[in-house]
């Protein structure tokens, strides 16, 4: 039986063409082999700086007069349980409490309708103190999120005459003390803020208000987490 021919290949063989950028770099390592590549070589790295205060388990740079965070079902769950917020707040901390509300927590308030109508009288109370957002839409628990792991320097700092332009026009975004309380009694939410250091979270429990990771609340009941 005869052996089978080999068969070559039926394409005609084509030479390589070397790019030129394969060239140029080819002629740079000739001339110059001590360059450095700037590719290679490992960049700086930039770690953000970590406030003092939260060198201990809890952030020693909160202190009365408190700023509460409050979203929307912690007003209606304190409609339910028949609690002032102000009253409430200060009975649980024993110092003077500001709630702040946002304005998507706003927003979702006069998007649920008729039904919620006294959340949202209570929510237009003066005594709240009034946070301007800046982000599209109305979802709130990203917003409060965002504004608890970093705090950005607008807090008070507008004057009149910029008053209607957007804040992030003037006003450059910098790392601070995280400076509010949480307000809430949203699941979900709660276990997003429980992963961000330093930032306390008050809720509903047995007809009261109560919060975690605050040490100096413990004396009014709250409990040692």
């Amino acid at each position: 039986m005869g052996k089978a021919k080999k068969k070559g290949p039926k394409f005609a063989a084509v030479k390589k063409i070397v790019s030129s950028k394969t060239l140029r770099k080819y002629k740079e390592e000739i001339i110059n082999p001590k360059k450095k590549d700037l590719e290679k070589e490992k960049l700086p790295r930039n770690v953000p700086s970590v406030s003092s205060a939260l060198f201990f388990k809890y952030n020693t740079a909160l202190g009365p007069p408190y700023l509460v965070l409050v979203d929307t079902n912690f007003i209606n769950f304190s409609i339910q349980n028949k609690l002032d917020l102000e009253k409430g707040m200060m009975d649980c901390l024993y110092a003077k409490c500001t709630p702040c509300i946002t304005d998507c927590v706003m927003a979702e308030l006069e998007k649920l309708g008729q039904k919620y109508r006294v959340a949202l009288r209570i929510a237009k109370d003066p005594r709240f103190e009034r946070l301007p957002c800046t982000h599209k839409g109305t979802y709130a628990d990203d917003c409060i999120v965002e504004r608890v792991t970093q705090i950005t320097s607008f807090h008070h700092n507008v004057t009149p005459f910029y008053e209607g332009l957007p804040y992030c026009i003037f006003v450059p975004p910098c790392k601070q003390h995280k400076c509010y309380i949480v307000a809430t009694c949203d699941r979900d939410l709660k276990r997003r803020i429980r992963k961000i250091p330093g930032v306390p979270i008050m809720y509903i429990t047995r007809h009261k208000y109560s919060i975690e990771r605050l040490p100096e609340a413990t004396i009014g009941g709250a409990p040692r987490i």
